[in-house]
């Protein structure tokens, strides 16, 4: 009996090593073929038969990239706006997500929940033309600082749910051994919880980052300007009119505008996965 539960153990722990091996070169595929395509010449490109390393590795797509669009000014523009729509995000959501943990069961932590759901219903196009009509009466169209505003306005819920979910998880023995030993409770705020929330914020500002860098939409519709558009709706400047890509240079621009987002991630990942509050608890 025992032999065949260990059989069963062995071959479901096997299945499951498959499927996230499966899963993972799912994940890891368009990326693959990105990084590929980005380094094959023309005559490569053009091959019936591409292959998976090029034969000729070559950096004349990124030349290429560079000398027919602004990929720097757009970088920059899309920099600006994420880290500004990250930053803004964590210090609005951060209080609220605090408030809404602790009083949970508070009218207008429910009615901030219900909002949290209710947001996530609508989709852009409802929404694209009346927040048009509200920027164009603020002059906040084809700038930035209006940018930066939709994107702060779009990633709140989800911080905010974030956020509270991490918030929920300090426990209130903590601010209160604090308060016992005279802490204020702006110190306890400061000294106890913040530090204990610190890989929900780091999550929630990888997100609204991501959220903000990769956003399409929101910038094609809101930037006229070529100075001010920002890296995704460069990269739309590589097709031509007839829908056919320039495929080496669009290539290119596109692994460079992948490239922020996995160094941010892959350098503030031990902070995202290190939340745990063992021994925070005095014995």
């Amino acid at each position: 009996m025992s032999t065949r539960l260990t059989a069963r153990r062995r071959a479901a722990r096997t299945g499951q090593y498959l499927a996230l091996l499966g899963y993972l070169v799912f994940l890891a595929f368009p990326l693959l073929w990105l990084v590929s395509t980005a380094f094959k010449p023309p005559r490569e490109l053009a091959s019936l038969h591409p292959g998976w390393i090029p034969d000729h590795p070559t950096l004349d797509n990124f030349r290429q990239a560079f000398d027919e669009q602004p990929l720097l000014r757009s970088a920059g523009n899309s920099l600006i706006a994420s880290l500004a729509a990250a930053a803004i995000t964590v210090v609005i959501a951060t209080p609220m997500a605090y408030v809404m943990a602790r009083h949970h069961r508070s009218p207008l932590s429910r009615a901030a929940t219900g909002w949290i759901v209710v947001s996530q219903a609508f989709p852009f196009v409802l929404v694209i033309i009346p927040l048009f009509l509200v920027l164009k009466e603020v002059r906040l169209i084809d700038s930035l600082s209006g940018l930066i505003m939709v994107y702060v306005v779009w990633s709140l819920p989800f911080a905010l749910w974030m956020l509270a979910g991490y918030a929920r998880a300090v426990p209130r023995e903590l601010e209160e051994a604090a308060a016992v030993d005279g802490a204020s409770r702006l110190r306890t705020l400061i000294s106890v919880t913040m530090p204990l929330l610190a890989p929900g914020i780091v999550a929630t500002a990888l997100f609204a980052f991501i959220t903000a860098w990769n956003e399409f939409f929101f910038a094609l519709v809101l930037l006229k300007s070529p100075r001010k558009q920002t890296m995704p709706v460069i990269l739309t400047h590589f097709i031509g009119t007839e829908g056919v890509a320039d495929l080496g240079p669009l290539a290119a621009a596109s692994l460079l505008a992948t490239l922020p987002s996995l160094m941010l991630f892959a350098v503030i990942q031990r902070r995202i996965t290190s939340g745990t509050l063992a021994g925070a608890v005095k014995h």
